[in-house]
């Protein structure tokens, strides 16, 4: 894996996260959608997940729980706005609460690059403030760099 490259500029609403892992394309977008693969992964360094369901088409929801190190449940769900196998995953991910303040937008691209796949994460905010916030009390630039090793690691592996 090359990367990853964080970009989080003070004062914009997003974080984009880039990197190129050493897989196909299909395989990295599998990792991603299907559930036996994604709690192998998902999260920063110490946390686990439990996928409660996950249906990957528009209008899909995926929900799960990130397990802390410190103990502490962290509930989330993602609802699928578009997918284009294995291009491009679009969805909205909060904290399984209607009207989450905290509810941001993400866009997943997988792009060829001689059997090896370009990963751009691109994840807007409502706010500036509010990207900033994630950032500082949730730590997401670390968490995002360790999430996407943990994949790297992964991929290795399958």
């Amino acid at each position: 894996m090359t990367g990853p490259e964080l970009v989080a500029a003070p004062g914009r609403q997003e974080i984009v996260m880039t990197c190129v892992f050493d897989a196909p394309r299909e395989l990295v977008f599998r990792a991603w959608t299907d559930p036996k693969d994604i709690d192998r992964w998902w999260g920063p360094d110490g946390f686990t997940t439990t996928t409660n369901e996950m249906d990957v088409r528009p209008g899909g929801v995926w929900r799960f729980v990130m397990h802390g190190p410190d103990g502490v449940d962290y509930p989330n769900r993602i609802v699928y706005e578009e997918i284009v196998r294995p291009e491009r995953l679009v969805y909205t991910h909060d904290s399984d609460q209607d009207d989450d303040p905290a509810r941001f937008q993400v866009t997943v691209t997988f792009a060829e690059a001689v059997g090896k796949t370009h990963l751009t994460v691109r994840m807007t905010f409502a706010s500036a403030a509010e990207r900033d916030r994630v950032v500082r009390e949730f730590r997401a630039i670390e968490g995002g760099q360790q999430t996407l090793e943990r994949l790297a690691q992964y991929l290795a592996k399958v």
